[in-house]
């Protein structure tokens, strides 16, 4: 396809595969109820198909030129609503009342601090659809005790229920990348994130738990509680194990108890009077 030229430093790859892109619109399965946002449309690929099926679109692009060509090529097809700006930075409960359903074949560059961007904002969103490097996808789908399993692992799985849906070859787009990609879909939910104390602090204490992934448990939370082997034996946790050993639901219980523990030393109970 003619038109603006692909930007290296944005990692511009132009999905290109017509069996792909109805694979994808599938997945999306747009309707015109059910506000959507495409990320990264890029040449338009997707954009047109899911223009056609759902008659308004939002769609977030941040290189202007390409922005501009996407405007001609779209023109007939249905209400496009173009927004010339950095996903990083938008605001996606802005546009509107409605939760959003959020697709796109995400820039590789940026794809993690993307996902932690939205899901900041999962309350205003229904699901997500995203064509990703096929390792984050890995990444966001491992279970304890694979070698996948980690950070990125915990703090999505705590805020969405994630599914892998299928493998993206590199030929299927143009210019064809050096990794493998794959579509997988995320249904925010907040099953986890309403049972802690401490949002934060859970974060905290995945973020320290995986910053060295040999060491153990004990040792990684040494910066947050002076005596680790008690608190996580309150919890039920063998001291010994490391961070990829753990589910979601355990590295809940220690934020919690670890929230319930500062409580306690921040209100001490008043003296008795004698």
């Amino acid at each position: 396809m003619t038109g603006a030229r692909r930007r290296k430093r944005l990692g511009q790859h132009f999905l290109r595969d017509p069996r792909v892109i109805d694979r994808i619109v599938a997945a999306i399965a747009p309707n015109p109820e059910a506000p959507l946002v495409e990320i990264g449309p890029g040449h338009g690929a997707l954009t047109v198909p899911l223009l056609k099926r759902t008659q308004t679109l939002h769609v977030i692009e941040v290189d202007p030129a390409l922005a501009a060509q996407l405007t001609t090529r779209c023109e007939g097809f249905g209400d496009l609503r173009l927004h010339v700006a950095d996903a990083l930075q938008f605001d996606f409960c802005s546009l509107g009342a409605r939760r959003l359903k959020v697709a796109g074949n995400l820039p590789y560059r940026i794809s993690t601090p993307l996902l932690f961007h939205l899901l900041a904002q999962a309350h205003c969103l229904s699901e997500m659809i995203f064509m990703l490097q096929l390792e984050v996808v890995d990444r966001i789908c491992a279970t304890p005790g694979t070698r996948e399993y980690g950070r990125l692992s915990v703090m999505v799985q705590a805020r969405s229920e994630v599914r892998k849906l299928f493998d993206v070859g590199r030929g299927a787009f143009s210019p064809p990348p050096q990794v493998e990609s794959a579509v997988v879909r995320l249904v925010p939910t907040d099953t986890h994130v309403k049972a802690l104390a401490d949002e934060k602090l859970f974060d905290r204490v995945v973020k320290l738990a995986f910053g060295q992934r040999r060491k153990k448990l004990r040792n990684a939370l040494k910066e947050l509680v002076p005596q680790p082997d008690t608190l996580l034996t309150d919890c039920g946790i063998d001291p010994g194990v490391r961070a990829e050993e753990l589910t979601v639901e355990q590295f809940g219980k220690i934020a919690n108890r670890l929230a319930a523990t500062r409580s306690v030393t921040n209100h001490p109970p008043p003296a008795t009077s004698h």
